[in-house]
């Protein structure tokens, strides 16, 4: 099927996919903080590299969510800096390649996502793919996986949180929650984070919702946590509530005070194991 004209040549895979003067594939933000938690944005941004244009899509297109987690990154940073921890975070669109999907999802790098086509994504040949993944997805998952190492290396085990948004609604379904806990193993971290949100006044909380963890369908929570046996979730927090920085304020505050107490007590006492999953699987 040939792919639509974006009024520019595909690019070459032969040659670099990001040139001398654009970011790094990832940033680290407060890389010397002391917390017991590893943050994570793999959704932060909706940068595209010069090198595949506009991608096919309208400028419009490229500001929504399909592109980016609206909201995450000003809100990890903030946790990072009210916490103390760490942030590692991606430089570009997850219409590029997906740095929370393992590498045989379809949305990996999406020919579709939601109702709309990405035209730049079909039909790449494996050299084009290859390109992406060496360019984008190896350095940020090898960066965060060397921290992990040095972190178990003195003795420490880390919590690993990965910051996301979600939109209120999803496929013309107007979704109740403010915030959801996504998790697989670490069962005890995930409900201690939702049992505290839940006893907030006028908070609908997710569990296991907007979304589930699977393998499947995910990359950070089943390889950067489960599969080292370290507790790990995604916070999911509906994108029009961070969407300004009064908003960025109020929710990390919040995040801040339930992601201390619930740290404190997951270190006390064993994971239970994996609860009943509930919501459904990322598309």
């Amino acid at each position: 099927m040939a792919i639509k004209d974006i009024g520019r040549p595909r690019h070459d895979a032969s040659q670099p996919l990001l040139a001398i003067d654009e970011p790094p594939p990832y940033a680290v933000f407060n890389p010397d903080g002391a917390a017991p938690i590893l943050l994570l944005c793999e959704h932060a941004s909706n940068r595209i590299p010069r090198a595949l244009g506009d991608m096919g899509l309208p400028h419009h297109d490229r500001q929504r969510h399909i592109a980016w987690d609206i909201g995450a990154l000003a809100l990890a940073q903030q946790l990072s800096l009210s916490l103390d921890a760490p942030l590692f975070f991606t430089n570009y669109s997850r219409l590029v390649i997906d740095c929370n999907r393992p590498l045989s999802a379809p949305s990996f790098i999406p020919e579709v996502s939601e109702t709309t086509e990405i035209p730049v994504n079909r039909d790449l040949s494996l050299a084009e793919r290859q390109r992406r993944i060496d360019t984008l997805f190896t350095p940020f998952a090898d960066a965060v996986a060397r921290r992990l190492d040095l972190i178990e290396a003195r003795g420490d085990r880390p919590f690993i949180v990965g910051v996301h948004s979600f939109t209120p609604v999803y496929f013309g379904r107007q979704r109740p929650w403010q915030v959801g806990i996504l998790y697989g193993e670490a069962v005890r971290f995930a409900q201690s984070l939702i049992r505290g949100l839940s006893g907030e006044s006028g908070l609908t909380v997710g569990d296991n919702e907007p979304y589930i963890i699977h393998p499947d369908e995910d990359y950070t929570v089943p390889v950067h946590a489960d599969a080292r046996k370290l507790p790990g979730v995604l916070l999911e927090v509906r994108h029009d509530l961070i969407s300004d920085l009064a908003g960025v304020a109020a929710w990390g505050e919040r995040l801040t005070q339930h992601l201390k107490s619930s740290v404190g007590e997951a270190v006390l006492a064993p994971n239970p194991g994996r609860s009943s999953e509930q919501g459904e699987k990322r598309r």
